[in-house]
């Protein structure tokens, strides 16, 4: 069987799917590094709402998912940008999420850390800022889940200094129960967020975020990086105080960053480990047995399909996870909360799906290509 998919001009081509898919199987916890998959939502297609409105989710089918990547052995990193926080999913529905996969996690013995942020506001003061930050990072700990402190749109709009950060962080360092993780999201994901850590220049902004861990490295389990600058990560994760982990949110260079050199390595807190999470499991598993050649062996080829789920405008990579958990069979329907399906172009999904089978992500290249074939149909592509 063939599908014919189009090109960025608009010409078709010619594609034969792989008829069999990878072969992974669940295994043994991971030994030799701590990894969370970021976790889309599953939109609820048939609620009648504007893209606008509060996000309506399928809680079964989101649920689900995240049984699928627990019983692979990775982590659960809850409520982060890759559940569309800001961009659909607003603090409601994120609290909601929330409570339901701590509770989750509990019952299946998962791990899981989740998102803390200030959407609830738009705007605001500093105490303001401080006091949204308060809210959600109770609710969390309230719910069993570790908390990943993740960059405020909000806070970068109101500080006015470096030393603002340093105590808005010092503050709620100081009053969390258990280590945290500190997310430094850069502004390829979420423009708002230019200039973060006080400075738009990056080597003063990465020294401000390490004074902040400076000052409190018995309450910071670790550190997600996502700047998509291995460079910028290794220099941090070798700058941290004994003890701070540096979890990898590079979606361009994770296999190297992970794999590690002779001063260290990093642990993954990654978007791309979503499609990629049965996958990804296998390789660390095998990096675990101390091979790093077979890690890189399985996990290098990914690259491509990564980067082009993240090219830019990075934000809207969501998109391509959602289209790929969709026709992975993972979802019956191909819609997200804020209509964000109509994020990325037709030749985006064809070079996403060629390039996903070509790894043999699909558990059943059939429905994956039916689902293909029903998509472009709807395109005007007929095959």
């Amino acid at each position: 069987m063939t599908i014919r998919l189009p090109g960025a001009g608009g010409a078709l081509r010619t594609y034969e799917p792989r008829t069999e898919p990878l072969a992974v199987t669940p295994g043994t916890p991971f030994t030799s590094r701590t990894v969370f998959s970021a976790a889309h939502v599953v939109a609820d297609p048939f609620a009648d709402l504007s893209p606008d409105s509060p996000a309506a989710v399928d809680w079964d089918a989101t649920l689900a998912f995240r049984r699928h990547l627990w019983s692979h052995g990775l982590g659960v990193a809850e409520a982060m940008d890759t559940a569309q926080r800001g961009m659909g999913l607003d603090w409601a529905g994120a609290a909601e999420l929330i409570r339901r996969s701590a509770a989750e996690a509990t019952s299946v013995g998962g791990r899981i850390a989740c998102g803390v942020g200030t959407d609830q506001i738009a705007s605001g003061s500093l105490a303001e800022v401080r006091a949204a930050y308060e809210e959600q990072l109770a609710l969390v700990e309230e719910s069993g889940a570790q908390a990943i402190l993740m960059a405020s749109r909000a806070l970068a709009a109101a500080a006015s200094s470096p030393e603002d950060y340093l105590e808005v962080y010092g503050h709620l360092l100081r009053q969390a129960a258990e280590p945290v993780v500190l997310h430094w999201l850069g502004p390829m994901f979420d423009p708002a967020l230019e200039g973060y850590w006080g400075s738009a220049d990056l080597d003063a902004a990465t020294d401000t975020f390490l004074d902040v861990i400076a000052a409190h490295p018995d309450k910071v389990d670790g550190i997600k990086v996502s700047l998509l600058d291995a460079r910028r990560e290794i220099d941090i994760r070798r700058r941290l105080p004994k003890g701070v982990r540096c979890y990898t949110g590079d979606d361009f260079n994770y296999p190297e960053l992970i794999a590690g050199d002779e001063q260290g390595f990093s642990h993954a807190l990654l978007g791309i480990f979503d499609p990629l999470g049965p996958l990804a499991a296998q390789a660390v598993r095998v990096l675990d047995t101390g091979d790093v050649q077979g890690f890189r062996d399985l996990l290098d080829p990914t690259v491509g399909l990564s980067r082009h789920l993240f090219q830019t405008p990075t934000r809207f990579y969501k998109t391509g996870v959602v289209f790929l958990a969709w026709l992975a069979g993972h979802q019956s329907h191909f819609t997200m909360v804020g209509g964000l399906q109509s994020a990325r172009s037709l030749p985006h999904f064809a070079t996403a799906y060629e390039l996903a089978d070509g790894l043999g992500l699909f558990p059943d290249p059939k429905l994956a290509e039916e689902r293909m074939k029903t998509l472009l149909s709807v395109y005007g592509v007929n095959q």
